[in-house]
């Protein structure tokens, strides 16, 4: 949904993500939105992340946090700019 200027339908893409049957990870973010949402915690320009990335061995049992679009998105690098 990108370029639009209005609110996301979460609960519906929550619905729709049901009849679908996608991984438990994108779900279990879906509801750590729904928490964050009914705690009152303003999330607006942040990303929904698992405090240990899911690529590296992570789960949602882990948890989540609120990141920055920016460092969510970011690879670690090394020194010689691989990736690590």
């Amino acid at each position: 949904m990108p370029y639009v200027n209005k609110a996301r339908p979460y609960k519906k893409e929550y619905e729709q993500q049901q009849d679908r049957g996608e991984l438990p990870n994108r779900m279990e973010r879906q509801r750590a939105r729904r928490k964050l949402d009914a705690k009152g915690v303003d999330r607006t320009g942040k990303d929904v992340a698992h405090v240990k990335a899911l690529s590296k061995g992570g789960s949602n049992k882990d948890g989540v946090r609120l990141e920055s679009p920016s460092k969510n998105r970011s690879f670690a690098r090394k020194s010689d700019g691989s990736m690590k």
